[in-house]
């Protein structure tokens, strides 16, 4: 029977029109203004500090629309954005810097729906508004460390080798090795250069042989700088509570960071600038600390204090950094005493194997190391940083191990915990600058966000005319299609986590409701062609679904493929034009085909006519 649509495609048209729109609806909540309240390096945010958090805000006469502990962090939201500031400046005078309290927007969608994994779509900067900040890498500081680590792995390599140096110091134009006589000269050379091939090895003042990096090594030491960077700032902007931050590299040295819907821009520049790094040094047990604490430090050692201010003295060679840690967890040993459980990369594994070789009974320290501007800036024009260090745990080392030990002698669980913590956040390479600043008010993004509904309603309205007046019944069928178009583009932008929209994708949709209806219109006058060569209304309908299908198809694959291409080359603004543009494609050649077939054959299939409302 021409005409017939089955069951299972009914079943299955409503199960996807289902779901879209169940996962549109939570679009149709706002959101409440917030406070995120998240811990700091030494503290810890759990049920108590909620508490705390709720006396605060009864003694400042502040009544919050609920408080919820989630993710390790306290959400308190309010109805008002005055009520929010005023709970944000009393939190932070209570909690000190112990604790991260930002303000934020936080949706509004009902535990029913959250529970099916609803949530609204993510808001671009231009539409939820919020901060955009470009940070440049110290590329000078990212090389110099790099060194500095080279000229411990040539000290390693050359003793290992039986290789006698008189010294091996950094200099400004890479690294210098003195050594006694050219015969030793000679064959560290040789075996330098076959072990370092990214280094460039050239003779001066004949004892002296001076490293460098090579082109190649120089690019990958900033490229990995840069890339290190980008994951550790995506760890700090966790605390601020972003829904949908963006985190990616610009230019050779540059990170953009943008945050919709951050409204603490202050909080922002400070966590965002928090630069750390940790480090494992061995305890120097050889000398008296009571006497490098009155001046006398030794030669290749350091004193340092640690967070009770009680004096450790270390030796200078770092055995390994931040950048080596993959993982840390916090447990308990088989003594029920505090641990925390880490993973080295491979580079890092080697060098801790080759210490506590030798180092089985004696204390290892782990350094926190902190960039904090001066305020002051160099010729170039860029801040100057200062280096502030801190022991946060010795430990001793009870046997060999590589890449995979465990940290003990911590003084409760609490501890363990902020430090493992601490070790997966990982480490920047090097400071990071803010160099530019751009603030979009909530305001602004509302307004934005009411005109390109606006343009959306107006092009929707306009296209429902037009197709009812023209295609009479038949035009009714296809505005149907239409809006659940738009319901269904809602509903799979909310459904994708890294589907973020922007005010181009906006336009996206308008560009989709415009181009939604281009099929039905093929369609349609495929079946009047039909009806005027003498078709019956069957197969007038039959013949103008099937025969204006490969067109349609063919046309909205092509549009695809460029959708596609923008979305792999485009930044930021492309990329919002795109995802909607090809979501639409999909979610249109759905409707206007399947859904709008489905229809046409339940009101007119099956059925004796003699002529159709087209």
């Amino acid at each position: 029977m021409l005409n017939h649509t089955p069951l299972w495609k009914y079943i299955m048209i409503l199960f996807v029109v289902s779901v879209c729109t169940l996962y549109a609806i939570p679009n149709l909540y706002g959101e409440d203004y917030a406070v995120q309240i998240s811990a700091g390096r030494d503290a810890v945010v759990d049920v108590a500090l909620m508490d705390d958090v709720t006396a605060q805000l009864e003694a400042a006469k502040l009544e919050p629309k609920s408080i919820a502990f989630e993710n390790d962090q306290i959400l308190v939201r309010f109805r008002d954005d005055s009520a929010q500031r005023s709970a944000r400046d009393a939190l932070e005078r209570h909690l000190g810097t112990d604790y991260f309290v930002a303000m934020n927007l936080a949706p509004d969608t009902p535990d029913w729906l959250e529970s099916l994994g609803g949530t609204p779509m993510k808001l671009g900067l231009d539409l939820r508004g919020g901060v955009h900040f470009l940070m440049e890498v110290d590329m000078a500081s990212a090389l110099d460390k790099s060194y500095e680590d080279s000229v411990g792995d040539f000290r390693t390599a050359l003793r290992e080798e039986g290789l006698r140096y008189r010294g091996v110091r950094r200099t400004d134009n890479g690294i210098e090795i003195q050594f006694r006589d050219e015969d030793t000269l000679d064959s560290a050379e040789f075996f330098l250069r076959n072990r370092n091939p990214d280094f460039v090895f050239t003779e001066i003042d004949g004892l002296t042989l001076r490293a460098e990096m090579s082109q190649q090594k120089l690019a990958q030491t900033r490229d990995y700088a840069v890339k290190q960077n980008i994951t550790i700032i995506r760890n700090r902007v966790n605390q601020l509570g972003v829904a949908e931050p963006l985190v990616q590299k610009q230019g050779a040295e540059r990170i953009v960071v943008q945050l919709p819907g951050i409204q603490d821009t202050a909080k922002a520049k400070e966590i965002l600038n928090a630069t750390a790094t940790l480090e494992y040094r061995k305890v120097d047990i050889e000398h008296d600390v009571r006497d490098a604490v009155a001046g006398r430090v030794p030669p290749g050692s350091e004193l340092l204090y640690d967070q009770q201010g009680q004096p450790v003295l270390l030796e200078k060679g770092v055995i390994a950094e931040g950048s080596n840690i993959i993982d840390a967890n916090s447990g308990v040993d088989q003594y029920g005493l505090p641990k925390v459980s880490i993973s080295l990369d491979s580079k890092g594994g080697a060098k801790m194997a080759r210490f506590t070789k030798d180092n089985v009974g004696n204390p290892m320290a782990t350094v926190f190391i902190e960039y904090r501007s001066t305020g002051e800036r160099d010729e170039n024009g860029k801040l100057i940083f200062e280096q502030q260090r801190e022991v946060i745990s010795v430990a001793t080392i009870r046997g060999r191990f590589g890449a995979n030990f465990e940290t003990t002698g911590l003084d409760s669980p609490q501890e363990a915990q902020n430090l493992a913590l601490l070790l997966r956040a990982g480490a920047l390479i090097a400071p990071i600058t803010i160099v530019e600043e751009r603030t979009v008010g909530p305001s602004l993004g509302q307004e934005n966000i009411e005109l390109g509904t606006q343009a959306i309603v107006w092009g929707f309205l306009l296209v429902l005319a037009f197709m009812l007046v023209y295609y009479k019944k038949f035009g009714i069928v296809a505005n149907i299609a239409l809006a659940l178009n738009l319901v269904m583009i809602v509903g799979v932008m909310s459904l994708i986590p890294g589907a973020t929209l922007t005010l181009p994708g906006m336009a996206g949709i308008v560009l989709t409701v415009g181009m939604a209806v281009d099929a039905n219109v093929l369609i349609f006058e495929r079946i009047r062609e039909e009806l005027r060569d003498g078709r019956s209304p069957q197969q007038a309908i039959h013949h103008g679904y099937d025969s204006a299908f490969s067109t349609i198809l063919d046309a909205n694959i092509t549009t695809f493929i460029a959708a596609l291409i923008l979305f792999a080359v485009g930044t930021g603004p492309i990329k919002g034009f795109s995802i909607t543009l090809m979501i639409g494609l999909v979610t249109s050649m759905f409707t206007a085909i399947i859904v709008t077939r489905a229809v046409v054959n339940g009101i007119w299939g099956g059925k004796r006519l003699k002529k159709l409302s087209i």
